[in-house]
């Protein structure tokens, strides 16, 4: 027996657990239902295309800066007094055009970077919310008091995230956010602990031509195993949670209703266009548009394909912090917008 369990200790050290689930779970559904498997396979291979560019830039641009020596001129651009930063960047998280997703490999380089977490943070949970084209589309579908509250809104969600974070710091929590620390002193990259000369043209340094190939397989192949997982969850999720229940659990009036709309949009994909539309139709069934706005907020940030990101990143008090301020976060605005509407 003892042989035995060294045996599967040795093969599962080999083979990554996230692929081996997939594939488990994927021949599991193929037995049940291969008419859904095969949709799951196409749905997954169509949403990384979908994502890929956004990805890839941010893959690029961490490796870059790795390579050139330019990550410490970003750890500077968030230096400065906290509340400051914190607002600075859930002001740009709010106009910057990346998914939830989409965000992780520049989080993870912000941090690796030695920037504090409270404004990365901050621009973390703004930057899925709301882009310049979320905002026309969001305009065009809802209306503009709609997509300008919800743009306020990204905002207020990413500065409540970072000075939140910033109090908790302040007693004591978070002292590595990251689940895999890189090397070097504390929560800093090599190179802003010893920075070395910047070199925008580097690939004529052969170790930084090195640096910039192992950091654009590493982040590749690490988002690529949870990204795939994440959309194949979001297919399972579209094909047995029907529109109709979701219709059924957040229609109606009142901070019950808001309260179901967050609850139902933390762990519900619906990226932010497919979901304008249905919020668009439940609004015009009756449902309170604090309700519409809080089922959007909330499945923006924390969906549980974002959620996995987040949780194979970062370490449980920072994923659990992430996911409570967007649920505090949606329903306060939702009940807020009830108001105003």
């Amino acid at each position: 027996m003892t042989q035995l369990v060294l045996a599967a200790h040795r093969y599962t050290s080999k083979v990554d657990l996230v692929w081996l689930g997939l594939a488990v779970a994927l021949i599991a559904l193929s037995l049940v239902n291969a008419d859904q498997a095969a949709a799951s396979v196409r749905f997954t291979i169509d949403a990384l295309i979908r994502v890929s560019p956004f990805l890839a830039l941010s893959i690029a641009v961490a490796a870059y800066a790795k390579a050139s020596g330019a990550d410490q001129l970003i750890a500077k651009a968030f230096s400065g007094h906290m509340a400051s930063m914190i607002l600075m960047a859930a002001l740009i998280g709010a106009l910057s055009p990346f998914c939830s997703c989409g965000v992780i490999p520049l989080i993870a380089a912000l941090l690796a970077m030695g920037v504090p977490l409270p404004p990365v943070m901050a621009f973390w949970l703004a930057s899925p919310l709301m882009d310049p084209s979320m905002f026309f589309l969001t305009a065009g579908t809802l209306g503009t008091s709609f997509a300008v509250y919800k743009t306020v809104s990204a905002v207020g969600v990413g500065l409540l995230g970072g000075l939140l974070t910033w109090v908790l710091m302040r007693g004591g929590a978070f002292d590595q956010p990251l689940r895999h620390p890189p090397s070097g002193c504390g929560c800093s990259s090599q190179a802003v602990c010893n920075p070395e000369k910047i070199r925008w043209r580097f690939w004529g340094d052969a170790d930084r031509r090195v640096t910039f190939r192992q950091n654009l397989v590493t982040n590749t192949m690490f988002l690529g195993k949870w990204l795939t997982l994440a959309f194949f969850l979001e297919s399972l999720m579209l094909a047995y949670i029907p529109a109709e229940a979701v219709t059924a659990t957040i229609g109606g009036e009142g901070w019950l209703t808001v309260l179901a709309a967050t609850l139902v949009g933390v762990p519900a994909y619906l990226n932010g266009y497919a979901a304008l539309p249905l919020v668009g139709g439940l609004i015009e069934q009756g449902m309170a548009p604090g309700a519409g706005m809080a089922f959007l907020l909330a499945g923006g940030v924390s969906s549980i394909p974002a959620a996995v990101a987040v949780w194979a990143l970062a370490r449980w008090p920072v994923f659990l912090t992430y996911v409570g301020i967007a649920f505090v976060g949606a329903f306060a605005f939702g009940l807020l917008f009830t108001q105003f509407s």
